[in-house]
């Protein structure tokens, strides 16, 4: 059956403003699964007036009816959870392991949410000045422009989302064109059944090609007081030098090219699973994914002997099947691009270990070797089932070549060393970093984020503060103060 997708505006359904629809295809049959708004500026502009229009009844409500609101958003999503694992598997080609993966991480982000809303959201400053008392006051700041990717679609819109809302503020979703619905209307329908406001959460879908006229819209906007964007560095550059023009704070998530080192003190059965799973789980199309695998010398070889015989045997095809590890690649462009980059590098004289051919819509699961640095695979982010092997002397170069990214988001050390480790993680020019693990984990309440080209600020219930809400500074005296005039 086909589904009908409109805006979510103001509590509505709401068709387009401009009266066209597009279809959205399921990533493994092509098959249309929905025909879905193509929305334009006038439909963000009427999702951000709804959202400045419930702000100030949503940020005045008492704490305990928010608190509820999300817990029974979890509820629901819990009684949808094969509903939203089917829409996954169909529109971004998610398997079982990673549509596990998010649908847990929404179902702990909303239950955490719930407990921000008994948050203390300010504490009281020693002052100088007699008779006067001093606060720090967090309060919330409006309408937050909210822009998520299709990769992690359930999950990164989620997170998008729900930490600003708990905070007080309303919301504009845009999600992308590749996941309208698991990544954008999914959401205000959950918290729509939970019984949120209308106009608390609103969200805009539009069609391929048009993500730069709704975004501008958001980001230029004057009721619009934050952006938060996860995505490609190229966009989040363009969005974050719009947001400046505009005074706006955005936080941003970005690309990595995330490396995994493997020590020669490691234990190599840990070092296997972890590396396979941390470069191939939702076939690589995670931004947290292994890119790059920095083996220290003296066990290289196993270390390559092994890794490539485990690749070697992960099941490709179908995402509803439970058995497939490596489902397809999100659209035609994906592949082709992941296609085009592993030909350059092994004709630029890198070796092909595993994989290398196209089976459409699937790319395999592929390992390189020797790969020369001006292949663009080699520093460019590439979203698919691509592992690049390179050896280093020592731990030290294996930090050096880690460090040599332009991005850094994530990296993971597996040694038996802990401490040692514990010292080379605090080298590492990333915002993350994961011991005797790989580089694919993320909690709710854990400050997720970057550095260099991978972004800035922090996500995180814990840490949403920061950026989702003005920090106002009160004072208050109880008796006269004398002036000098």
């Amino acid at each position: 059956m086909t589904l009908k997708v409109s805006h979510h505006i103001g509590g509505a359904e709401v068709g387009p403003a401009g009266g066209g629809w597009h279809p959205d295809y399921d990533a493994y049959t092509r098959a249309v699964l929905a025909e879905v708004a193509s929305g334009d500026a006038d439909d963000a502009r009427a999702a951000i007036e709804a959202a400045h229009a419930a702000f100030p009844a949503w940020a005045a409500m008492p704490p305990t009816e928010r608190q509820v609101i999300f817990l029974r958003a979890a509820d629901a999503l819990a009684r949808r959870a094969d509903e939203v694992l089917g829409l996954l598997a169909a529109e971004t080609g998610c398997g079982p392991v990673f549509g596990h993966m998010q649908l847990d991480f929404c179902l702990a982000l909303l239950r955490q949410a719930a407990g921000l809303a008994h948050a203390p959201i300010g504490q009281i400053l020693p002052t100088d000045l007699p008779g006067s008392r001093a606060l720090a006051v967090r309060r919330p700041v409006g309408v937050v422009a909210a822009i998520a990717p299709w990769n992690a679609a359930l999950s990164l819109a989620g997170r998008a989302v729900v930490g600003p809302l708990a905070l007080g503020n309303t919301v504009v979703l845009k999600p992308s064109e590749e996941s309208p619905v698991t990544g954008g209307t999914l959401w205000a329908s959950l918290l729509t059944e939970a019984g949120l406001p209308a106009g608390v959460l609103n969200v805009v879908t539009h069609a391929p090609g048009d993500a730069g006229v709704i975004a501008e819209e958001l980001v230029t906007h004057s009721l619009v007081r934050r952006i938060s964007f996860t995505g490609s560095t190229v966009t989040g550059r363009r969005l974050a030098e719009l947001a400046a023009r505009h005074l706006k704070r955005p936080v941003l998530q970005l690309s990595g090219h995330n490396a995994l080192i493997v020590l020669a003190d490691a234990d190599l059965d840990l070092a296997v699973d972890a590396a396979a799973y941390g470069a191939f789980v939702h076939q690589g199309e995670i931004c947290m994914c292994v890119r790059r695998i920095l083996v220290e010398e003296p066990v290289a070889a196993e270390f390559t002997r092994r890794f490539v015989a485990k690749v070697s045997t992960l099941a490709v095809g179908d995402p509803r099947d439970p058995r497939t590890v490596v489902g397809p690649l999100i659209n035609e462009w994906a592949l082709s691009l992941v296609a085009r980059r592993v030909d350059e590098a092994v004709a630029l004289g890198a070796r092909l270990l595993t994989g290398g051919e196209a089976a459409p819509p699937c790319y395999p699961p592929t390992v390189l070797t020797d790969v020369p640095p001006e292949a663009e695979i080699a520093f460019e982010e590439t979203f698919g089932p691509v592992a690049l092997l390179e050896t280093v002397a020592s731990a030290d170069e294996a930090v050096d070549r880690a460090n040599a990214s332009r991005f850094g988001l994530t990296a993971g050390i597996i040694s038996r060393d802990t401490y040692g480790s514990l010292d080379l993680a605090r080298r590492l020019e990333v915002g993350i970093v994961h011991l005797n693990d790989q580089t694919v984990n993320d909690e709710p309440q854990m400050p997720f984020g970057g550095l260099k080209d991978s972004g800035w600020g922090r996500f995180g219930l814990q840490f949403a503060a920061e950026d989702f809400t003005e920090l106002q500074w009160i004072t208050m005296r109880d008796k006269g103060r004398s002036y000098p005039f």
